[in-house]
């Protein structure tokens, strides 16, 4: 009995917490869900590519879509302030005022202050399919376009996901990549899509994508031809969005 308990003891002390954001990678067709950590500041997740006359299997897993919570802060107590002694006033008498005619100064003009805007939408968006293109050489892929129907599909799930505050490909009216890709207009023979949420830059955003088996697949895959970005910026996020695709 004492070696079984201190072995035991031994095996407790052992147990570790694993710390780090959940990445699911979906596989159209297999039914399959692989769960990984992502090294990355947020959270991303991932639609492996699907083609038109793939069958898509209807997966009831649920997906594992990490939370973040602020702590919100707590009220400080703040000491009442003591009432001061009223000390007897004497209330002066009016004096007439008198009118001075002030004499002009002359001014100096004041050099104008510089400040930094911060960088449009369009600016991150072609940050991102530029590291992307980068990428995509590096393994002998050719460069992705930028696609408006594309850029109009991810920018409204980005959009989507931050107004009804959820991280998922699927809307919660059940409307998937596929269907959202459609309804903008563009005629697709295969696709996939990137998401991602708390990265606050192109590169931070692209090194978490990278360093996932799924999300990387979508990046280097020579198959697409297209590419659409979009990037909701607000608390909580920026919410990103990449849609891949080529057309029939």
């Amino acid at each position: 009995r004492g070696g079984t308990r201190g072995a035991t003891r031994r095996r407790r002390r052992m147990r570790r917490r694993v710390v780090g954001g959940v990445v699911v990678a979906c596989v159209a067709g297999g039914g399959l869900w692989y769960f990984g950590m992502d090294s990355g500041s947020g959270g991303g997740d991932t639609t492996a590519e699907r083609s038109a006359n793939a069958s898509v299997a209807d997966l009831s897993a649920p997906s594992a879509v990490p939370t973040w919570a602020s702590p919100s802060p707590s009220a400080s107590k703040s000491e009442k302030p003591k009432k001061p002694k009223k000390k007897p006033t004497r209330s002066p008498s009016p004096s007439p005022t008198r009118k001075s005619t002030p004499t002009p100064r002359p001014t100096t003009p004041q050099a104008p202050v510089r400040t930094t805007a911060p960088a449009p939408a369009g600016d991150t968006v072609s940050q991102v399919i530029a590291l992307v293109n980068k990428e995509r050489a590096s393994a002998g892929c050719s460069a992705l376009t930028a696609d408006p129907q594309l850029q109009q599909a991810a920018q409204a799930h980005s959009d989507d996901m931050a107004a009804r505050n959820f991280f998922d490909h699927v809307n919660p009216d059940g409307v998937d990549p596929g269907q959202r890709i459609t309804a903008a207009g563009y005629r697709w023979s295969t696709y996939g899509e990137n998401i991602a949420m708390g990265q606050q830059t192109p590169a931070s955003v692209m090194d978490s994508w990278m360093h996932s088996s799924g999300h990387r697949a979508n990046i280097l895959n020579c198959a697409f031809k297209n590419i659409g970005v979009g990037v909701h910026k607000g608390p909580g996020g920026p919410w990103w969005t990449q849609d891949f695709g080529a057309k029939m």
